[in-house]
């Protein structure tokens, strides 16, 4: 290369810098939220699975799922901080990354509060059900979401079955309350009912972020 090419090439390379100094590169906020997603729908697969075996090894994977959900949302909270600008609202932004987690973190504590050494529940027809539809939900919240960035659009067909699924689960925990409240063991009732509140604490995380996906579906069509 000779003198007069370098000299274009600084001159090109120091005025990318500038730019970019200026106007830095945007995080792909889509494809962030579409991994975070992802890892709340697995998450909610091994609660069921959790429910159907109480086994210690399906419990690790779900706080391993809490980890790497902790790990995803610290990420994405300091990108959104230092992000110069966003594709869509902020707010949005950090509503779904924060429910997005609080999703994993109920999961990871309805199989800490059921195992053995603290309140010793074991899945009733109800918990099973439960855990069904938000695994059916979380699903669907993490396929809307993982359009964003390519189909929005189609983003509102996912969120329809999510909201589905909350209205199931909203049925289920209705029964499961009427049927609990019918026994007379005072302890059952509480420790069962710790459970059915963390289950329903998930189920309405799950609504905020899929009330979050249809505000920006409709923000990006």
């Amino acid at each position: 290369m000779n003198a007069e090419a370098s000299k274009d090439s600084a001159k090109k390379s120091l005025g990318k810098r500038v730019v970019e100094r200026v106007f830095p590169k945007v995080p792909d906020f889509f494809k962030l939220l579409g991994e975070q997603s992802a890892v709340v729908g697995v998450t909610a697969g091994f609660l069921v699975e959790y429910m159907g075996s109480s086994s210690a090894e399906v419990a690790k994977k779900i706080t391993e799922c809490e980890y790497e959900g902790d790990r995803l949302k610290v990420q994405n909270l300091t990108l959104l901080n230092e992000a110069f600008s966003t594709p869509i609202d902020r707010e949005d932004i950090h509503r779904a990354i924060i429910n997005l987690d609080e999703i994993i973190n109920s999961c990871k504590t309805i199989v800490v509060e059921m195992d053995a050494d603290l309140l010793g529940v074991k899945a009733d027809k109800f918990c099973i059900e439960m855990a069904a539809y938000l695994k059916e939900g979380a699903e669907a919240i993490a396929a809307g979401y993982g359009k964003l960035g390519s189909d929005p659009k189609a983003g509102r067909a996912d969120a329809d079955k999510a909201e589905k699924a909350v209205k199931k689960f909203t049925k289920s925990y209705r029964r499961a309350l009427a049927e609990l409240f019918q026994d007379n063991d005072f302890h059952n009732i509480f420790r069962r009912k710790e459970i059915y509140t963390q289950l329903s604490h998930a189920a309405l995380r799950m609504n905020v972020c899929n009330s979050t996906l249809l505000d920006i579906v409709v923000k990006l069509t």
